[in-house]
């Protein structure tokens, strides 16, 4: 049992941003109250109770994070990432609950691999994994998979993501048929006739660089497409790492309509820009899917954060070997391996400049995500599951190769010092300690 003095907690689910003590004990959240004293604890814990007492005076007491977009490669290509690697990564970073997206070898398209997946995390035992199952078999866009079976296995939601659903009619079952199981479709949003084995962003640095370029029309003609046919049929859409302006604007004028859709943002379409990749030629480091955009796009989806129309923030961890990003840049694989910088960069580049507060920060990635997926956690309300950070914003730290616990060490903050991380990480109770 804890007793975790003078926080600073931000809690938007009970709209709470102050100081105060909170209990945890037996894998729940017990008391969350100002300036506690031992006896009110003696009173709660009971009188022959122990705990253990925390000073967090200057530290900010969070819910657990929940990335709802995490690529864990297990099973197929452990060489890359497996589950207990991804797992101590997500619990460095903050996060308590992970969604697994199905493009693994063979597909989360089945039952068995769907409980696979859920029984490693459960054996692991870090942070929470569910997995989210692929929308139709294979990934190969023909045949819808058995989605309420793969529901009751486990699943939390249905993606193709890595390759967009082409084919807009099998989108629009897709929709339909995931109203039984209550899930959401999560869209990865790419026309890849456009797209057109594109690897950066289209554009003045493109062209500078000789890159084949992709247009920012591949993602948002299928936003405007998904949005429709949720539109039309009612479905439960989730549209995954949105990256252009004309996405942003087509979202929210979708949402004043009223139309069932939640959006992500990844931490780097936030920070970064193409000019990264002219900046540091040609690093691998910065391909990611879809790419960095413009300084223009970066600023649409800063405010389309503030302004709720993005939904959610999202890491899309996506952990490769250092021989595959070591190709060059038309050759290396796309994606950023983001678990255990996602919350530090932020909060570094966005909330201590005082773009991002922290409370939308909070929202965004652990009350948000819970409510859509039909996750526990997300909220310090006494009663609800110890799910919890304690987090530094002073304390800093230079990431290396060998101090990250994943597996994929492709990420851009490599040698570069980032302040601001989780200390202490509560999973159903359980404590992990820097």
């Amino acid at each position: 049992m804890w007793w975790i003095k003078n926080a600073q907690v931000i809690d938007p689910a009970q709209n709470i941003s102050g100081i105060y003590d909170v209990l945890v004990g037996e894998g729940k959240i017990i008391e969350l109250k100002k300036n506690m004293t031992a006896e009110e604890v003696r009173e709660k814990l009971g009188e022959s109770s122990t705990w253990e007492e925390i000073d967090a005076t200057g530290k900010y007491l969070f819910p657990g994070l929940i990335d709802v977009h995490t690529h864990l490669r297990e099973p197929g290509r452990e060489d890359k990432e497996d589950i207990a690697s991804g797992s101590r990564a997500a619990v460095r970073g903050g996060f308590t609950t992970i969604l697994a997206m199905p493009n693994t070898t063979p597909v989360l398209d089945q039952k068995a691999l769907i409980e696979y997946v859920v029984n490693q995390g459960k054996k692991v035992g870090l942070a929470k994994i569910h997995p989210i199952a692929a929308m139709t078999k294979g990934q190969e866009g023909k045949e819808l998979v058995e989605m309420v079976e793969l529901s009751t296995a486990g699943a939390v939601g249905f993606s193709d993501d890595g390759r967009g659903v082409q084919n807009a009619e099998m989108m629009r079952l897709a929709l339909e048929y995931a109203k039984l199981t209550r899930c959401p479709v999560v869209s990865h949003c790419e026309d890849e006739s456009l797209a057109h084995h594109g690897v950066m962003h289209r554009g003045l640095v493109s062209t500078h660089l000789g890159l084949r370029g992709i247009p920012s029309s591949s993602e948002s003609v299928m936003v405007a497409r998904d949005l429709l046919l949720a539109e039309e049929g009612g479905g439960k859409l989730h549209l995954a790492h949105i990256s252009a302006m004309e996405s942003v604007v087509l979202i929210r004028e979708a949402k004043k309509r009223g139309v069932d859709v939640t959006a992500e943002v990844n931490p780097h379409h936030l920070i970064f820009t193409d000019e990264a990749i002219a900046e540091t030629p040609y690093a691998t480091s910065y391909k990611v899917n879809p790419p960095l955009r413009t300084e223009a796009d970066r600023q649409a989806l800063i405010e389309g954060l503030l302004d709720g129309t993005i939904d959610m923030l999202a890491t899309d961890h996506a952990p490769h070997t250092w021989e595959e990003k070591a190709n060059p840049f038309d050759e290396a694989p796309f994606g950023i391996s983001g678990l255990e910088t996602a919350l530090a960069a932020v909060w570094q580049h966005l909330v201590v400049p005082g773009v991002l507060p922290v409370e939308i920060l909070v929202q965004a990635w652990s009350m948000n995500p819970a409510q859509r997926f039909q996750l526990t956690g997300g909220s310090l309300k006494p009663g609800a599951v110890a799910d919890l950070l304690l987090f530094d914003p002073k304390h800093s730290e230079t990431i290396s190769a060998e101090s990250l616990a994943t597996k994929g060490k492709n990420t851009p903050f490599l040698d570069q010092e980032l302040q601001g991380l989780p200390m202490k990480v509560w999973v159903e109770g359980r404590l992990w300690e820097r």
